[in-house]
């Protein structure tokens, strides 16, 4: 056995942390949880050395309940939930269709932070996705058409291909049309929880829970606060 897979050559189970961060309590809430969300995003951002804060680990199933996550860049948040654009055709794509339940992970590990979302995702409005996909740097645009998303390509050549015949097709500066297959997903939360990291394993995880519609935020969501057990 070679020394990188020897387990004693780097055990992670030796590999601790403590965070030693200030409490985070009841009171510090936001009244909802968007509000909060943006708090922290906010924190997050201007804060310490996170490379990309809006990076999210977006974890779906197949209505089998098979998992599959993976990174995702958060493109918008409003009082709605959390938006994030795709191939329609990719592997969480096609299970977001048969399977609207998704988790959302925001992994700050700089600042001893997570934020975890559950909730349900539609697609956004094709509006919407125009919308952004015209902010899009040109060669991410071609990108969104070259790819057939989670599906096998025999070779990174034959991929790179695909691109330089859509870059001919529409130089730099000529508009790309919005991929029919390509669009947005807007997550609406039914939970959101906010970790905070402490010394001992002690860590402050409160949860807001989506009780049912009332005057507040999201559209007239009410939301209950809980405290979990770290």
């Amino acid at each position: 056995m070679t020394d990188a897979l020897d387990p004693a050559a780097l055990d992670p189970a030796d590999m601790r942390e403590q965070y030693r961060t200030a409490e985070f309590l009841e009171a510090d809430l936001a009244a909802g949880p968007m509000e909060q969300f943006a708090r922290w995003f906010k924190e997050a951002a201007c804060g310490p050395a996170i490379h990309e804060p809006n990076a999210m680990i977006v974890s779906t199933a197949t209505p089998g309940g098979r998992p599959s996550s993976r990174m995702v860049l958060l493109k918008h948040y409003d009082e709605r939930g959390f938006v994030f654009f795709t191939n329609y055709g990719s592997r969480k794509g096609v299970e977001l269709e048969s399977n609207p339940y998704v988790s959302l992970l925001f992994p700050w590990h700089p600042m001893a932070r997570q934020v975890i979302v559950s909730g349900t995702a539609t697609r956004v409005g094709r509006d919407e996705t125009a919308a952004y996909f015209r902010t899009r740097p040109h060669g991410s645009q071609l990108g969104a058409w070259a790819s057939e998303q989670s599906s096998v390509i025999a070779s990174r050549a034959e991929l790179l291909a695909r691109y330089e015949e859509l870059a001919a097709r529409y130089p730099e500066g000529e508009q790309v049309p919005v991929p029919p297959h390509w669009g947005g997903f807007l997550v609406v939360p039914e939970t959101v929880e906010f970790w905070q990291g402490h010394e001992n394993r002690l860590h402050d995880r409160l949860r807001y829970v989506r009780e049912g519609e009332g005057g507040g935020e999201g559209g007239g969501k009410r939301w209950r606060v809980e405290r979990l057990a770290p």
